[in-house]
């Protein structure tokens, strides 16, 4: 299994107010907020939007060696959020990682490989989970879960109980599908025929299909909490 790499990263301590991070945000810094379970109170700062755009664009857990005011930290990056009109960050948290307090966070699953089923058949590949929750120790968070669909047949599916989880406690049931192999487009319209099956139906597998790409929001975006007691910031 693959870990994350660690980036270094620097921050400089900022005030709170809303037309100072107007400002930073002018000079093309994020304001953020760093806490965990060992800081006593929250560490508010600034980071350079470039360098943290650099590491979003990794679809990998999010790990930095993060200095603020002369004192360095592990950090998750555990939320970013952007502004609507602009797609720009305007803000992220930065979970401070102890070795003794698992972390709750969301690892992207990837998919290698070239089905039998698509490559014999024509199938098409439909993954419905692109994301898996987790509960783990710092030490053991993996970079990513990497699933191989080559020996996949049409009809056949990988599931949370295919990826390797030692020392890692899954948060979503271990029955769920990552990934499956369906019929190819024409076959799967004249079997809906045959079965009795409505557009409407359907439909609302697209609807799924189109749900679980949205899924692949920034790193951080709606993530669980993590530590019970975990402040999460409310700034503007």
């Amino acid at each position: 299994m693959a870990y994350p790499e660690l980036v270094k990263l620097e921050g400089t301590i900022r005030e709170t107010s809303k037309q100072a991070n107007k400002v930073l945000r002018e000079e093309l810094r994020v304001p953020a907020v760093l806490y965990g379970p060992e800081i006593e109170e929250n560490i508010h700062f600034s980071v350079d939007e470039l360098e943290l755009e650099k590491i979003l664009r990794k679809p990998q857990s999010k790990l930095q060696e993060l200095t603020v005011n002369g004192k360095t930290y592990k950090t998750l990056l555990k939320r970013t959020e952007f502004d609507p009109v602009t797609d720009r960050i305007v803000h992220a948290d930065f979970y401070v990682l102890s070795d003794n307090h698992k972390v709750t966070l969301r690892v992207p699953v990837k998919i290698t490989g070239s089905a039998k089923g698509v490559v014999e058949n024509g199938g098409r590949v439909f993954k419905p989970m692109n994301f898996v929750r987790i509960r783990v120790l710092p030490e053991a968070i993996p970079a990513e879960f990497e699933l191989d669909i080559s020996p996949l047949q049409i009809g056949q599916s990988l599931h949370i109980s295919d990826l390797d989880l030692e020392g890692i406690i899954p948060l979503d049931d271990m029955s769920r599908t990552i990934v499956t192999i369906r019929p190819p487009k024409g076959a799967d319209f004249l079997e809906n025929l045959v079965s009795g099956v409505t557009d409407e139906a359907e439909e609302e597998v697209v609807e799924g299909e189109e749900l679980a790409e949205g899924e692949e929001l920034p790193e951080g975006e709606e993530l669980p909490e993590g530590e019970e007691g975990e402040e999460e910031s409310t700034e503007e």
